[in-house]
């Protein structure tokens, strides 16, 4: 099951409480104070992992609760600390205050990992309180609380290129040809009901592609699947929007401004990222020219010819795929590669 939102509350421990102990020794009548410090509460800890691409694994538990910190004993003994619970959530998690509704940190790089919530500071036990003037104190301190905050998570894929365009435009069969991935691929729309990643490998470097479902016209309206999807293709680099050659080229070029206007009236910026143009299912069609032709005079650059159906121009546009997507790393790109523990951090 995909769930790309989520609630949870999460606690940390508590601290434990000081101890008020004193030194029990035969032959020892002024053994003074013993009592050790309460171990400290255990944290929460949210970590980016790559092996996650949903939140269904938060579906089933609400509450997620730290380990407290163990009291203070005798004989200066310390009380342990609290156990630290880690939840992993897949690479681009953003993770929000859900009462306030302020981003607390965007889980964009594997690894990447920070605490969400503290736990509780150990009480002082009396041994802390003896002075000059107060040989015997009776006085400890209790262990502080643990913090509980309600998160709001929303996940957005992280990918290299999204594939986009009308429902059967062919996006599920081209990721099925270059990758692993196994996406429903049927004849009537809407059989892609939500976002698959695969992984192509192009001139021994994998390029992450992440196949969305259709859009239609009035998608930022609600219409069809709606634009929900379309916050994954924040995270891409660049896109392939695959136009279907099967109706000739007055209905490609509707269905790419179809496409287009949707994309920009979504208020994500993703009119503005870099975009390859391709027609798909090129072998229903007896000469494709003609819309290859049209798309051009309408997108102001080269339309590669695909059928993935067939293996035609696979290539091709795999490798323009990867060429953009180089391109729109530039000099910060590899810098935050550089420094990336997991994957290129996407913009």
């Amino acid at each position: 099951m995909f769930i790309d939102e989520t609630e949870i509350l999460v606690s940390s421990g508590r601290g434990g409480d000081g101890a008020v102990s004193f030194r029990r020794e035969k032959f020892v009548p002024f053994g003074g104070p013993d009592g050790g410090d309460g171990g400290r509460g255990g944290d929460v800890v949210l970590r980016a992992v790559t092996r996650l691409n949903t939140l269904a694994g938060l579906q089933h538990r609400r509450h997620y609760k730290a380990w407290p910190g163990q009291p203070g004993g005798p004989n200066q003994r310390s009380g342990k600390d609290g156990v630290s619970l880690t939840l992993d959530l897949p690479v681009g998690t953003i993770v929000r205050d859900a009462e306030r509704g302020h981003v607390l940190r965007d889980l964009d790089t594997a690894g990447l990992a920070f605490v969400v919530a503290p736990g509780g500071g150990g009480g002082k036990g009396n041994t802390r309180f003896k002075h000059a003037s107060n040989q015997t104190p009776r006085r400890a301190t209790p262990g502080r609380p643990g913090q509980t905050r309600r998160l709001r998570l929303e996940l957005r894929l992280v990918a290299d290129a999204g594939i986009v365009g009308e429902p059967n435009a062919g996006k599920s069969t081209f990721l099925r040809r270059v990758s692993a991935a196994r996406p429903k691929v049927a004849d009537y729309p809407f059989t892609t009901l939500n976002p698959v990643l695969g992984i192509a490998l192009v001139d021994d470097r994998d390029l992450v592609l992440a196949d969305l479902p259709g859009l239609v016209e009035g998608a930022h309206q609600g219409a069809g699947l709606g634009d929900r999807f379309l916050r994954h293709v924040a995270r891409t680099r660049v896109l392939l929007h695959l136009v279907d050659a099967a109706g000739g080229p007055d209905a490609a070029l509707a269905s790419y401004h179809t496409v287009r206007d949707e994309l920009r009236l979504a208020g994500l910026g993703l009119q503005d990222r870099p975009t390859l143009v391709a027609v798909s299912r090129c072998d229903l069609v007896e000469d494709p020219a003609p819309i290859a032709a049209a798309l051009e005079r309408a997108c102001g650059g080269p339309v590669p010819l695909l059928s993935a159906a067939t293996g035609q121009g696979v290539a091709v546009v795999l490798g323009r795929l990867a060429q953009l997507v180089e391109a729109s790393r530039g000099g910060r790109g590899r810098e935050e590669e550089a420094r990336a523990t997991g994957r290129p951090r996407p913009t």
